[in-house]
């Protein structure tokens, strides 16, 4: 070896030396953290397997600076736990902060200047060995590092973020109570106004509380399987929940589970009260909205006061049981429904203690009420069987209704009936009782009702046979009658020569098979969800031929038929601008009834503005150009189409993105083609979403192109905000987004 080459091999040396004592110099990430190795800026302590990582990060451009966890490589940056949420660490000494094993073992964030602790985790720990491991399920440990004892970890102390893995609940011996708790605002992660967990009652349910106190929403008792108040959660949902309830011990946990490696679930409540489930995907790297709640006004606790039934589809949407009127009319008539109804006649059992006896009255009975989400304080009672459920409610003068739930059993009331709400489908009986008058009221007309029921059903039954008999012999002209028979849908009771005279042809279309469906979705894989919508789910698919499409699949519970799937597939199909979605074909075979067209790569514009990580991505030019396409889009729909149309239906989350940011109006299954000398239409069957319904609409059932302009109205509010209509609070002066928004006009500072 050379004298130059030796030269070399000793500079070597020292960086060796150097790179081996202090690994934190080169290092940007971390395993654990001791004694001897802290946490800085610039570095993060990573899991295992690339999991999760944790480090110091700044919401959304914050001056302040937290240490938090998030997921790793899944965009955006979710942050799912925050330790110093209260105490957050300013830029001028976020420099030299660390986090770090004190000198009494505890984890600690430190100041960088006057090295004060801005967070710890505060327990009694024996000596300064502690080690911090981040585990692979999104726990931060603190570990002994002699025995190995677990002295602290973070599942313990949630932020706004359920974990898998984690638990949620109360130990009424202990005291110990395991909630979420919001972020104050998408920019600052100190404690909110909104809480979530479980509540003290068997069986358990699930709340949405206000400061901890005031119900917001609620989930229905639990079944040892589910919440029966989600309709979401059938006969075929897969559930990641379990719920432990031990009497005995006092103890009650909610546990989240993973049941699908390659989809990260996160269950979060937002700054906004707004229970989300998000999806990740680990191959394609990014989130997406998979349920959330409250989403309608019929699903705020107690919309519709005690003794009151909420139905998200009517207008108005509350009304009272079935023996009860409204406290007060004048109330009731102005929209405020939350002072509730009172028994019209009075139960015989109140009157004497032997009623039936001394009165020589009938006794009092039950009416039954289905597809029910069922009331809140409710008692269990330990009996056999239903029966034993209603003996026993009979029995019992104080008992005003009760229901004999499977996995559960018997359920009964002895306070007022509140937060009722009745489902398109699913949902549970509840057993009302009232008066004897009461049900003989209404005995004559349920016979009438259900003969006509069982005509009518036997008519649509044995048409329905011979369709599919038709459909099976000749599929092509079952696709031609299909498409005929799509005159008839809801579209301002116009004949189907005025559809014909337009420029496009329904039978056009291509009619797909559902085996053909099936192949391009994966077999609906959730992996392939693109979003929910009002009426089902949309699917990213890809055909044979390799082009990608979206598939709405309408759901069989959402209260969508074949009137709303004939009326949207006429509509887009004679349709054509830039602006409005395109259709590319349909689907009715067995149960489905799918839409197919045209795939939009950016999904919709609720997933960017209510999201505070993508909402960046918008800048005021983005914003401006989709609004105007929008708009251009609706002006379409009015004036310069060959069908006049009113949408019904306008909201940011049926804006579609094409690939290029360009809008483009979807779902048009509630719309109505008016003719040329229409101004106004009147309508029982108030349909929409509240929150984007016109005044009128919601409340009267007139609709007519103003219906639409004051959707967009909103939508552009929500486009402009940020902030969504139907979840948005004013807490200071109790106002909404719309009612804010014209306050600082009148104040000119709109």
């Amino acid at each position: 070896m050379g004298t130059k080459d030796r030269e070399c091999s000793l500079l070597l040396i020292p960086i060796f030396q150097i790179f081996y004592l202090f690994p934190s110099l080169y290092c940007h990430e971390i395993y654990n953290i001791t004694s001897s190795q802290a946490l800085s800026q610039g570095q993060s302590l990573v899991s295992s397997s690339q999991n999760f990582e944790l480090g110091f990060f700044s919401p959304n451009n914050s001056a302040n600076q937290y240490v938090g966890m998030w997921y790793k490589g899944i965009s955006p940056r979710t942050v799912v736990w925050v330790a110093n949420r209260e105490n957050p660490i300013t830029i001028a000494d976020s420099a030299a902060a660390t986090l770090m094993i004190g000198s009494n073992g505890n984890l600690e964030l430190v100041n960088g200047n006057d090295k004060s602790v801005m967070w710890s985790t505060n327990i009694r720990v024996r000596s300064n060995s502690s080690i911090a491991v981040l585990s692979d399920n999104g726990n931060l440990v603190l570990n002994d590092g002699i025995s190995g004892e677990t002295l602290w970890q973070s599942f313990y102390h949630s932020g706004d973020t359920f974990m898998p893995g984690a638990t949620l609940g109360y130990n009424l011996k202990t005291g110990d109570n395991y909630v979420l708790t919001s972020w104050k605002s998408d920019s600052d992660p100190a404690p909110g106004n909104f809480t979530f967990g479980i509540s003290k009652q068997s069986p358990p349910e699930a709340f949405v509380w206000i400061n901890g106190l005031t119900p917001y929403w609620r989930s229905g008792p639990w079944d040892k399987s589910k919440f029966i108040g989600i309709p979401e959660m059938d006969t075929s949902y897969q559930s990641s929940l379990s719920l432990q309830q031990d009497l005995d011990k006092g103890t009650t946990i909610l546990y989240f589970n993973m049941y699908n490696n390659s989809v990260v679930p996160r269950v979060f409540v937002s700054s906004q009260g707004v229970l989300t489930t998000l999806l990740g995907d680990k191959t394609s790297s990014n989130w997406e909205n998979n349920w959330e709640a409250p989403r309608s006004r019929c699903e705020f606790y107690g919309a519709c006061g005690p003794f009151g039934v909420c139905k998200a589809y009517d207008s108005p949407i509350c009304k009272c049981l079935k023996g009860f009127v409204p406290k007060s009319y004048q109330e009731w008539r102005n929209g405020n429904w939350t002072g509730g109804c009172e028994r019209r006649t009075e139960l015989l059992c109140e009157k004497s203690n032997n009623s039936e006896a001394s009165q020589g009255g009938k006794q009092d009975g039950f009416y039954k009420m289905s597809t029910l989400k069922l009331p809140d304080f409710y008692e269990f009672v330990p009996v056999d069987d239903a029966n034993g459920c209603y003996t026993w409610c009979l029995n019992n003068c104080s008992c005003a209704a009760y229901a004999y739930v499977n996995g559960i059993g018997c359920l009964v009331w002895s306070e007022s009936l509140i937060d009722i709400l009745e489902f398109p489908s699913g949902g549970e009986d509840l057993f009302l009782r009232l008066a004897q008058a009461e049900l003989v009221k209404g005995q004559k007309i349920t016979k009438t009702v259900i003969s006509l029921a069982v005509i009518s059903g036997s008519v649509i039954f044995i048409g329905l046979v011979f369709s599919l008999k038709r459909r099976r012999t000749n599929q092509k002209r079952q696709v031609k009658e299909t498409t005929e028979q799509f005159g008839s849908a809801e579209t301002g009771d116009l004949p189907i020569k005025t559809l014909q005279s337009a420029k496009h042809d329904p039978s056009e279309l291509r009619s797909f098979d559902l085996d053909s469906i099936l192949v391009a979705t994966n077999h609906f894989n959730i992996k392939n969800k693109l979003g929910q919508g009002g009426f089902g789910s949309v699917y990213k698919g890809k055909l044979q031929d390799g082009r990608e499409i979206a598939v709405k699949r309408l759901s069989s519970s959402s209260g969508q038929g074949i009137e709303e799937l004939k009326n949207e597939t006429i509509l887009i199909s004679k349709l054509q601008h830039r602006n409005l979605v395109k259709l590319l074909g349909f689907c009715i075979e067995e149960e489905e009834k799918i839409l197919v067209l045209e795939l939009m790569p950016n999904r919709s514009l609720d997933t960017f503005i209510f999201d505070p990580m993508r909402s960046p991505e918008l800048n005021w030019a983005t914003r401006f150009s989709i609004i105007d396409g929008v708009a251009r889009g609706l002006v379409y729909l009015h004036r310069d189409s060959c069908l006049r149309v009113i949408h019904r239906d306008l909201k940011v989350s049926n804006i579609l993105l094409d690939e290029k940011m360009n809008p483009k109006i979807s779902d048009f299954g509630l719309a109505r083609i008016f003719q040329g000398t229409m101004d106004l239409v009147n309508t029982h069957r108030v349909v929409g979403t509240f929150g984007y319904m016109s005044p009128e609409y919601a409340m009267g059932g007139i609709f007519s192109e103003k219906s639409d302009v004051f959707s967009f109205g909103v939508m552009l509010l929500e486009i402009v905000s940020g902030k969504k209509n139907s979840s948005f609070h004013y807490y200071e002066q109790e106002l909404s987004l719309i009612a804010h928004a014209w306050k600082l006009w009148n104040e000119s500072r709109g």
